[in-house]
């Protein structure tokens, strides 16, 4: 398996270039949750050991490279919510992230390494670098800022919204996933744009539901319902989700 180097970054040295960062982001694909990019500039001095593909890496070893990478580089990181994917479609949120993460970095490069075959407007000269993550270790860094950033939003939306397994999928389209969303229906965290999402919300069926939840919520007749009883035929669909932070206010 091969690794990333510094070829990349030490080619647009010798051209010139004083200061590169790699850019990468984590998160297109799923139903629920942010896109977040990174941007890192890598001190040529102080590269940390590992660095490599997110995607090659376990949970563990992405986690055990975030604190070196933030302490030996300059990092920026950009997150795009859903309700803004889907307000401006995901490729243009992808490339907002990526805008955000470099404008969150202190000192801003004259280049950018990107991955992927396509480039956010930025400030500087940018190279796109297909397979990138696997290739720059700049934007091997970025990736791993990313995922593991965006792994630990997915488990702050576990809290909030414990029905869905977003700790285990992270949002993405899992059979356990499209499970819970025909039980339960979306949450405020899902992709309302994506086609599976977009599908249950037009089920007649999800909007009687939700009729009805609405009117038990402005009753304020929430609590005369047992949290422990509920299950796909007790309650409607939003319901279930408003019981669920309830609890969790509650066992807080």
């Amino acid at each position: 398996m091969t690794s990333p180097s510094f070829t990349f970054e030490s080619n647009a040295f010798a051209l010139g270039h004083a200061l590169i960062c790699g850019i990468d982001e984590a998160g297109r694909g799923p139903w629920a949750g942010p896109v977040v990019a990174s941007a890192v500039i890598l001190d040529p001095r102080n590269i940390p050991q590992g660095l490599n593909d997110s995607k090659k890496l376990n949970e563990t070893k992405r986690e055990a490279l975030y604190n070196p990478i933030m302490q030996s580089s300059q990092v920026g990181v950009g997150i795009v919510s859903a309700s803004e994917i889907d307000d401006i479609n995901i490729l243009q949120a992808t490339f907002l992230a990526m805008q955000r993460a470099f404008d969150h970095l202190k000192t801003k490069p004259d280049l950018a390494l990107i991955d992927g075959n396509k480039s956010p407007k930025l400030i500087c000269k940018t190279q796109t670098i297909i397979g990138g993550d696997a290739k720059s270790l700049s934007i091997a860094a970025a990736s791993i800022i990313s995922k593991v950033t965006r792994d630990r939003i997915m488990h702050q939306h576990d809290q909030t919204y414990p029905l869905y397994g977003f700790a285990k999928h992270k949002g993405y389209g899992t059979a356990a996933h499209a499970a819970a969303l025909n039980l339960h229906g979306p949450c405020a965290e899902h992709r309302k744009s994506f086609k599976p999402i977009a599908l249950i919300l037009d089920r007649p069926d999800f909007w009687r539901n939700r009729q009805k939840s609405d009117k038990l919520i402005e009753n304020n007749s929430l609590g005369d319902l047992d949290f422990s009883m509920k299950n796909q035929n007790a309650y409607p669909l939003t319901i279930i989700n408003v019981l669920d932070s309830q609890r969790l206010r509650k066992d807080s």
